[in-house]
C-alpha cells in the first residue's frame, strides 16, 4: 500500500509541476524547423519502466508550416531493419513555443511545450499527455548531433527531476541506425 501511495503522490506532484512549466521566452519556430535526434526520453508513465531499456535514438522531422503549427514526423529504425514511424500536426497556442495535438494512434491529448532551445544545437521538449481522467509528463531531449555533452545530460537530467519524473526513468537512447526517407 505504501509503493502504490508513494507512486500516487510522485504522479500528482508531477502533475502539478507540469502545470508551471512555461514555454521559452524567445522561441522560434522557423529555427525550431529541421532534422533532429531524439536523444533523451524520461517519463514516469507505465509503459516506460517496461519498455525503455529497448528503446534507442530515432529523428524527428520539425517543420513549420504558414499557418505557424508544427508538422512532426518521427522515425525509429527497428531491430529486425523496419522502420517504425508517426506523424503528428502539433496546432500552435497563443502562446509561442505551446502546441497542442491528438494522438490517434495513443489516443492522448498532448500539450507540448519547448521549454529550451539553442537552435543550433538542443531542445528540451515537455508534454502533458492526457487519456481520460490520467495525465503523464513526458520530457524529450532533441539534438542536431547524435552526440551530446555531459552538461546537456545533466541538464535534461535536472530538468526531468524537477518535473516530477523519477531517476530511473530518465533515458539517454543508444545508437542507432536511421531509416531512409519515405
Amino acid at each position: 500500500m505504501t509503493v502504490v501511495l508513494k507512486m500516487l503522490c510522485v504522479l500528482l506532484c508531477a502533475v502539478f509541476a507540469s502545470a508551471d512549466v512555461m514555454p521559452m521566452t524567445d522561441f522560434d519556430l522557423e529555427k525550431m524547423g529541421g532534422k533532429w535526434y531524439l536523444i533523451g526520453f524520461a517519463t514516469n508513465a507505465k509503459w516506460f519502466v517496461s519498455h525503455k531499456d529497448d528503446m534507442k535514438m530515432g529523428t524527428a522531422m520539425l517543420v513549420p508550416t504558414m499557418d505557424g503549427d508544427l508538422d512532426l514526423s518521427y522515425t525509429n529504425l527497428k531491430s529486425d531493419g523496419s522502420c517504425w514511424r508517426m506523424t503528428h500536426l502539433a496546432k500552435k497556442t497563443e502562446t509561442p513555443g505551446r502546441f497542442v495535438f491528438f494522438s490517434q494512434r495513443w489516443g492522448n491529448d498532448n500539450d507540448m511545450r519547448v521549454v529550451d532551445a539553442k537552435f543550433d544545437e538542443y531542445a528540451l521538449v515537455h508534454t502533458i499527455k492526457t487519456k481520460g481522467d490520467v495525465s503523464e509528463v513526458l520530457n524529450k531531449l532533441y539534438s542536431r548531433t547524435s552526440e551530446i555533452s555531459d552538461d546537456l545530460r545533466e541538464k535534461f537530467r535536472q530538468f526531468s527531476l524537477d518535473t516530477g519524473i523519477l531517476g530511473e526513468n530518465i533515458a539517454i537512447l543508444p545508437s542507432n541506425g536511421e531509416c531512409s526517407a519515405a
